[in-house]
């Protein structure tokens, strides 16, 4: 496929921050890859809210403390990554480069990013394995055919994909009025290809007069009863992607799952869902410590992973600002937004007196 602009071969100096590549994007974007990406369900209130939910929150410095030794590094499922900053799943990644999800894989191993690969990819999974030289999870929209989805399941397996993401707040497409005014669709060329044989219920034809969301779509969507099949099937930790109600994430502790990301699907299924953030305390209140919290959604700047920590996440998840440092720059776009988002953050750290990730509380943020 072609795009408007071809990928930039080094940075210009006017990027310094993750908005400068969202103006930039759009050049290199045709009308329909920028509707898909940029764009949210309905009025996109939930998408302008996941951002100006992060601009009310406001910092407490604290001066004087000891920084000897000062560092980003945090543990998760058992494991140690270099900083909470990981890379979200986005779907079709070869309409926003040539490339697709191998370049972003690429920049993600040069700043040892932890990285979840969609199911929908437009690359096979196994070589987006073969590229990485960081950890990868595996996001899963489990199928009506269990057969598939035990397929799926283990080539993440045999492919050293170390942990599930389950998505279950998309059971169908939600209304995105921006892609249905520029009429998008997949280029040619680009498809899910891990899902090869397998239409999903959201992209099957409906005929004339069918209900939009009633029937098939809706009748063969997971539930918590398929939650023990899935886990039966495999040895790798599963977290539960799409989490707003406290409630739910109670469920999720006494269904054995590792962990829960809180998410509103980037404000695309759903429109007037609360910001992430605005239910994040909630969440970590209920959970309390007893497995992990991951966020995504309208994080821009580094002072927003502080943010979202402070309020008891243990990482976070970005989407459109890689996928558009990715449309500018290919996998050199992809490592400057997390080194941009990774050094904010160190500023940021050092600037309320956080030493280390333990070291970031509740007492940074300031209360009316």
């Amino acid at each position: 496929m072609s795009f408007p602009l071809p990928a930039l071969s080094q940075i210009p100096p006017e990027i310094v921050a993750l908005t400068d590549y969202e103006a930039l994007a759009r050049q290199h974007l045709g009308e329909q890859a920028w509707a898909y990406y940029a764009g949210g369900a309905a009025d996109e209130i939930t998408l302008r809210e996941n951002r100006s939910g992060y601009d009310a929150l406001k910092l407490l410095p604290r001066v004087l403390r000891d920084m000897t030794g000062g560092h980003t590094r945090m543990t998760l499922l058992g494991q140690t990554y270099d900083h909470p900053i990981f890379l979200a799943p986005i779907a079709y990644q070869r309409m926003a480069h040539a490339q697709g999800e191998l370049a972003t894989v690429l920049g993600a191993s040069a700043l040892k990013a932890g990285m979840v690969v969609s199911t929908r990819a437009s690359v096979p999974l196994e070589e987006i394995a073969a590229a990485a030289q960081t950890r990868l999870w595996f996001q899963l929209y489990m199928q009506p055919d269990r057969a598939f989805t035990q397929r799926l399941v283990q080539r993440a397996e045999a492919a050293g994909y170390q942990a599930l993401v389950l998505t279950v707040d998309a059971p169908l497409n939600g209304i995105r009025n921006r892609q249905q005014r520029a009429q998008f669709h997949l280029p040619p060329g680009v498809e899910a290809i891990n899902l090869r044989g397998m239409t999903p219920p959201d992209l099957r034809p409906r005929q004339a007069g069918e209900n939009v969301a009633f029937g098939a779509l809706l009748d063969e969507a997971p539930t918590w009863q398929d939650i023990a099949w899935l886990r039966s099937i495999t040895t790798l930790p599963i977290l539960l992607k799409g989490i707003l109600s406290s409630a739910d994430a109670e469920l999720a502790i006494q269904h054995g799952f590792a962990g829960v990301i809180v998410s509103n699907h980037g404000g695309r299924i759903l429109d007037t869902l609360p910001a992430t953030v605005d239910v994040l305390p909630q969440i970590t209140a209920q959970v309390a410590g007893r497995i992990p919290v991951l966020v995504d959604g309208g994080i821009r700047r580094g002072t927003d992973v502080l943010k979202a920590l402070a309020l008891g996440a243990s990482a976070v998840l970005i989407g459109r600002p890689y996928i558009f440092g990715l449309s500018v720059a290919g996998p050199i776009g992809v490592a400057h937004v997390l080194n941009i988002l990774r050094a904010e953050f160190e500023v940021a750290m050092g600037l309320t007196g956080c030493a280390t990730v333990s070291d970031i509380t509740p007492d940074i943020l300031w209360q009316r």
